[in-house]
């Protein structure tokens, strides 16, 4: 196997180098030459295209000690790859090292215990195929395909959130690779300073090699609402949306979306297509006939274009987003604002923000935020944005290059728009491209900035583990 040079001419990787990392590491070792090297190389975002000098795939925590070793040791440019998903694209680089974990996926649940052992390079899809013939769950995101690592790390929002919190708050251990090449355990009893970090802090201190969740009681069938009334009572839809959530109980999670229906959607009547929209989904977490019950008024807002509620597996509930964002199909820009209300003002100004949409694949987005999420101790973990009443996601999604500028400025205008409703911190999964730095970071993380910054001193001096939303070593 010959070094090679990634085509930006960035790094090379000497070829003893290789062979020396090779001895001893399970799994494979891919440089651009390789076959499956293209393959390898690409995470979910299109906009994303990187050429690694060498992917590694580990098949066992000593692989990635050994990974992780060879980039500090050679001062290798480092990328760490759960599910790819990141729409900043952290999980990849130009000229440098990715450790990409997909091959570590396996899900152990401990049924009694209510707990899941889960290997970094798992997906939620994986995850919840495991606990649901077991009749339980783990806060999760909203597309199934997404990796564990990441969304967790970040804080994890989905449809259990209301009922049983964010999914960083029911982790209970982590299993870690730091930037020494050491092995060790964070938890609220072993490096709780590092615990404390792990959930909502990123990436930033190590590589999570297995994460055990707590598990919940979760049936396999609940009620979900997802339905789509017309754009023209968008206001109307959102300050009702506002309402409704007020007095929600906690087994209720909720989205609301402004968009325009494609024109080629085939599962929407042709009479639709083209038309804005607000649509509303939410999850039941509980009795069917009950959920039916409490999700009813948002199917009956208005005359609806058209309904999908219906009592679901909660497997396919995990997946009923999966189609409308393609690995690579499609280019993403998304960024976010915790709003502290969403008063009438901020209602008109957001929907004529969300009118101005450049691609009919993007949306405007609204989650609120509440029940176990703020419930949760705000110094007991990183996370920000407990006490946002709601989370603001605005999502460009397109498919021409051409078109790069204007989307990315859209999401930028409607952000900007709605910072004076806002504490200018954000839900760091959603970042953009991270373009505003440490600003972002001291930002979003306010009192919690000084604390994260003395953890990441101690776990990772030298920032190896900088590709992602980075916190910079205390001084």
């Amino acid at each position: 196997m010959q070094a090679t040079a990634s085509r930006t001419d960035n790094k090379t990787i000497a070829a003893a180098t290789v062979r020396a990392l090779a001895e001893d590491f399970a799994g494979p070792i891919i440089q651009p030459d390789d076959p499956g090297y293209e393959e390898a190389r690409q995470v979910w975002n299109g906009m994303i295209d990187r050429y690694p000098a060498l992917i590694v795939q580990p098949e066992t925590t000593a692989d990635v000690v050994a990974a992780v070793n060879l980039a500090r040791e050679r001062n290798l440019l480092l990328s760490v790859r759960g599910g790819g998903h990141h729409v900043a694209g952290h999980g990849t680089n130009d000229g440098g090292l990715v450790i990409d974990l997909s091959r570590m996926s396996e899900v152990d649940v401990d049924p009694d215990r209510r707990l899941a052992r889960v290997q970094g390079g798992a997906t939620w899809a994986e995850v919840d195929r495991a606990t649901q013939a077991h009749g339980l769950a783990t806060p999760g995101g909203v597309v199934s395909d997404t990796g564990i690592a990441g969304l967790t790390l970040g804080g994890g929002i989905g449809w259990l959130r209301n009922k049983y919190g964010l999914s960083s708050d029911n982790l209970v251990k982590a299993e870690v690779v730091t930037a020494a090449g050491k092995q060790i355990q964070a938890s609220s009893k072993q490096n709780r300073d590092l615990f404390w970090a792990l959930r909502g802090g990123g990436g930033n201190f190590g590589v999570v090699t297995a994460f055990t969740y707590r598990l919940h009681p979760v049936a396999q069938r609940q009620m979900f609402a997802f339905v789509f009334h017309h754009g023209r009572h968008a206001a109307a839809g959102l300050r009702f949306f506002r309402d409704y959530m007020a007095a929600a109980p906690d087994e209720v999670s909720a989205l609301a979306f402004l968009g325009i229906v494609p024109p080629e959607e085939e599962i929407f009547p042709k009479a639709v297509r083209g038309e804005r929209f607000i649509a509303f989904a939410a999850m039941y977490v509980g009795a069917l006939e009950q959920g039916r019950r409490v999700l009813k008024p948002l199917r009956d807002f208005s005359q609806p274009l058209i309904d999908f509620s219906q009592p679901m597996p909660y497997i396919d509930i995990q997946q009923v987003l999966d189609e409308d964002y393609p690995a690579q199909e499609l280019r993403y820009y998304w960024k976010s604002l915790n709003l502290h209300h969403l008063d009438d003002q901020a209602i008109e100004q957001l929907v004529s923000q969300a009118e101005q949409q450049v691609s009919p694949f993007s949306t405007t987005d609204i989650w609120p935020m509440g029940g176990a999420v703020s419930r949760f101790p705000e110094e007991e973990s990183a996370f920000v944005g407990r006490q946002a009443r709601f989370l603001l996601g605005v999502e460009a999604n397109w498919e021409d290059p051409a078109t790069d500028d204007a989307n990315i400025a859209w999401v930028r205008d409607v952000v900007a728009a709605m910072e004076p409703f806002s504490d200018g911190s954000q839900y760091l999964n959603f970042p953009g491209f991270h373009e505003e730095g440490q600003q972002m970071m001291k930002a979003t993380f306010r009192h919690k900035y000084k604390r994260l910054a003395a953890v990441k001193r101690k776990y990772d001096p030298t920032n190896l583990f900088r590709l992602n939303h980075n916190i910079e070593p205390a001084e």
